[in-house]
């Protein structure tokens, strides 16, 4: 199955187990706003400081009240340790404290797999969701650190339903070049997916934005192949070039983009605290989709 819009993302969800997510400093207007656009598919346990949170909302939510940040995030993690939860959402609170307690060695959400960042974007003129990974979290993944991000995208999809991700590794060229570090990369994980080391996907790579999206443009420049206009997954080759590639289908372009980490105990629907309403409803959305 492919999702072809965030609509059936969420259309998706009434048919799975329902999940509960842990809203750590809650205590800000769009994110109860979002959780509560989410209600339908989502249950939310809310931690934070608690008059605020019931004076923006009458929600029907079990409260925390904890003001200190840090505190409440390792509350948020707790739940999810507990059974409680099955996700975290970021509310009023830097991503650095969250994260802080997804990673605490003793008490926090480690499985030993580097976390990473999915961005999922709905584009214009694009039939499918498309994936950009990673595009907040790894500037400058290794080889190895590679493997681990596209497994995680790989995996995450597969959970959500993908028979077969379809994994496009991002370059300016076709061609391997070794003055272009990541066209070398590219190279080793389709090998690696070809024989069968990086499995229950498609790879191929490298490849230039404009032939793995345009159909048009891969037979003006010859390339023939199955992942043309077909890519589940946009893989780069750094953080900057995810980061800006991002900003530019959403900005200029006028795409919807979404955007969850994974590679912990359980996903964290992570957005700016400037992020629009429609964002974080979305992040959630997807962060319910993911969960193991």
């Amino acid at each position: 199955m492919v999702f072809h819009n965030f609509a059936e993302l969420k259309a998706s969800l009434g048919q799975q187990k329902r999940r509960t997510a842990a809203v750590v400093c809650a205590h800000d207007e769009t994110t109860l706003k979002a959780v509560e656009q989410c209600r339908d598919q989502v249950d939310a346990v809310l931690i934070g400081d608690g008059k605020k949170i019931r004076a923006l909302t009458d929600l029907p939510c079990e409260i925390i009240p904890e003001e200190d940040m840090l505190t409440a995030a390792h509350k948020g993690v707790e739940l999810i340790r507990e059974g409680r939860a099955d996700f975290l959402v970021k509310g009023k609170l830097d991503t650095s404290l969250i994260l802080k307690a997804v990673v605490n060695k003793e008490h926090g959400l480690r499985t030993g797999r580097l976390m990473s960042h999915l961005a999922f974007l709905e584009l214009p003129g694009c039939d499918r969701l498309v994936v950009l990974t990673d595009s907040g979290m790894v500037i400058r993944p290794t080889l190895d650190q590679k493997k681990e991000i596209l497994l995680n995208a790989v995996e995450t999809l597969r959970r959500m339903g993908y028979e077969e991700p379809m994994v496009g590794l991002l370059a300016a060229v076709e061609k391997v070049n070794p003055q272009m570090p990541e066209t070398l990369d590219a190279a080793e994980l389709t090998r690696l997916n070809r024989e069968g080391e990086l499995p229950g996907c498609y790879v191929e790579g490298p490849l230039s934005y404009d032939i793995l999206m345009s159909p048009e443009s891969a037979e003006k420049k010859g390339y023939a192949s199955r992942i043309v206009g077909n890519a589940d997954i946009l893989m780069v080759g750094d953080m900057a070039t995810g980061n800006i590639l991002g900003k530019a289908l959403t900005v200029t372009a006028k795409g919807r983009m979404a955007g969850i980490i994974v590679g912990a105990g359980a996903p964290v629907a992570l957005t700016s605290r400037g992020s629009k309403l429609e964002e974080k409803v979305n992040s959630i959305l997807l962060a319910a989709a993911g969960c193991r």
